[in-house]
């Protein structure tokens, strides 16, 4: 039901997610090793979204009838310094998918391909508050300053009240 090309994009997407995925990871460590639980936790919660991501697309994959393709996965960064300097890589992050998610679409508007479109609209939705929830996190990091308790305190209010 979609072309080789199409597979072929949605393929790399896959290695895109699970690449993004396993970079929430290594912040998570980087969080717990800083004695930020909390940071950590959610970041956590990152890591298993974005490998939810990955998962999603491999089984459209498969639904549609393509081979899927799975690459090495490569290793995360791991040299953090900061607080900001870990969240302003997870929104470097998300920028970088939702970029990839838009080129995705641009190519099955092309191919006009319609199921691939009707299914990308949730990823294109999904990284708008992806991007959102990562620049809103900065702000307050940023805000914050040399006090990330305050941002420890903050998520954890936040996360419980979800």
């Amino acid at each position: 039901m979609i072309s080789q090309a199409m597979c072929d994009k949605l393929n790399g997407q896959i290695n895109l997610e699970f690449s993004a995925a396993y970079q929430y990871l290594s912040m998570a460590c980087s969080f717990d090793s800083m004695g930020l639980k909390i940071l950590s936790k959610l970041f956590q919660q990152q890591y298993a979204e974005e490998r939810e991501h990955a998962l999603k697309i491999l089984g459209y994959v498969q639904e549609v009838g393509g081979a899927v393709k799975l690459e090495a996965v490569p290793k995360p960064r791991g040299d953090f310094k900061s607080v900001q300097d870990i969240v302003e890589a997870a929104l470097k992050s998300e920028l970088n998918v939702t970029q990839s998610i838009g080129e995705l679409m641009e190519a099955a508007i092309a191919e006009k391909d319609h199921a691939t479109q009707s299914f990308l609209k949730w990823f294109v939705d999904e990284q708008v508050e992806e991007v959102a929830s990562m620049t809103d996190l900065l702000n307050l990091v940023k805000l914050a300053g040399d006090n990330v308790l305050q941002v420890e305190s903050r998520i954890r209010h936040e996360m419980m009240s979800v």
